[in-house]
């Protein structure tokens, strides 16, 4: 074996060692197992939660040893559709990507605020890097033809409970150029009234997260803050929560966890003071 070859081998070994402990690292606090649900309440007792939008709703965020402690009140679905108790990550649609997510701390926020007879089940349709105009589009997104797979976990969401509101965070993938962060606005008004659609609700609460202050392309996200804060004005049944003072995990992109965390305090929160 020649030095060159010793080196590129070393090279490819310490490479690999170093990306295995950085999986290793995103799943050591993952549930080693899931606990099926044996006995669904009664339908009026279950709240109902839609997850929607791209990676910083999907989740990036690191599961640590907080965020694995699980509520029996607390639902959600696996992959197969089936009800479980919550445990985060709670997306499962980039298995080598997802990470915490808002969705725990969202539902937990609301526990002591609300009946101790409601039950919440949190469904994740989510997917990282989807545009808005791919939802509209039905499009197959990273193996997901994402307003089908929406339609279908909302269908699950119906048979046990009250669709209670819809979380949206979503825009970074919309931010690449000027006109497509002009038609952001229309564009939202359009897939929100086949959300409501598809949710049967015409007056549904829609609550969207800002995209964070962090991007290095921060001009074209505040550019597309300010479409969200624009379309929230033309949406009695719409908020949208602040995220400016929030942190990335080190990639410029993804909130870090205590910011997904915060995310589903916040937006607890204005569900709470505008909707409940």
């Amino acid at each position: 074996m020649t030095k060159t070859v010793f080196i590129s081998l070393f090279i490819l070994f310490v490479s690999f060692a170093y990306s295995q402990e950085n999986a290793d690292k995103r799943i050591q606090y993952f549930p080693k197992s899931e606990e099926k649900v044996s006995k669904m309440p009664k339908k009026k007792n279950v709240w109902v939660f839609i997850m929607a939008g791209q990676s910083n709703m999907a989740g990036r965020g690191q599961v640590e040893p907080q965020d694995t402690i699980y509520n029996k009140r607390i639902l959600s679905i696996n992959a197969k559709g089936e009800l479980i108790i919550a445990k985060e990550p709670l997306h499962f649609y980039e298995p080598t990507l997802t990470g915490l997510d808002c969705g725990m701390s969202f539902a937990k926020s609301l526990l002591p605020k609300i009946s101790k007879n409601i039950t919440i089940l949190l469904i994740p349709t989510a997917v990282g890097g989807s545009a808005v105009q791919q939802w509209i589009g039905d499009s197959t997104y990273r193996k997901v033809q994402l307003l089908s797979n929406f339609k279908e976990k909302v269908n699950i969401g119906l048979q046990y409970g009250t669709i209670k509101a819809l979380l949206w965070h979503q825009g970074e993938s919309n931010t690449n150029n000027k006109e497509n962060i002009n038609l952001h606005t229309s564009r939202l008004t359009n897939l929100f009234t086949v959300f409501r659609e598809i949710l049967q609700n015409k007056h549904l609460p829609i609550l969207l997260g800002e995209l964070g202050a962090y991007s290095k392309n921060n001009t074209n996200w505040q550019l597309l803050n300010a479409k969200l804060r624009e379309y929230v004005k033309t949406d009695s049944n719409a908020a949208l929560i602040f995220t400016q003072d929030l942190k990335h995990k080190g990639d410029d992109i993804h909130f870090d966890s205590d910011g997904q965390r915060k995310i589903g305090e916040r937006f607890a929160t204005e569900y709470l003071k505008k909707f409940n």
